[in-house]
């Protein structure tokens, strides 16, 4: 798996938890969403991806993708 198919699946996983704590538990959990699709949208713009520089270090993807630049 490469780094950006890891990071839109763990962005996904990250967007259906947080709009199902914010039915089931609390709306302020609707700002995890927020996060998650600013993360991405800046990402799109800047190539700084947080979540990409983490997988790397873990071992996730070997593919130098566009999302994992640092």
């Amino acid at each position: 798996m490469t780094i950006d198919r890891a990071v839109q699946a763990f962005a996904g996983v990250m967007v259906l938890v947080s709009v199902a704590l914010t039915k089931f538990v609390h709306p302020g959990f609707i700002w995890l969403t927020v996060f998650v699709g600013a993360n991405l949208f800046q990402s799109a713009f800047t190539g700084f991806c947080p979540a990409a520089m983490v997988m790397r270090k873990l071992g996730i993807g070997n593919d130098s993708a566009s999302c994992g630049r640092t």
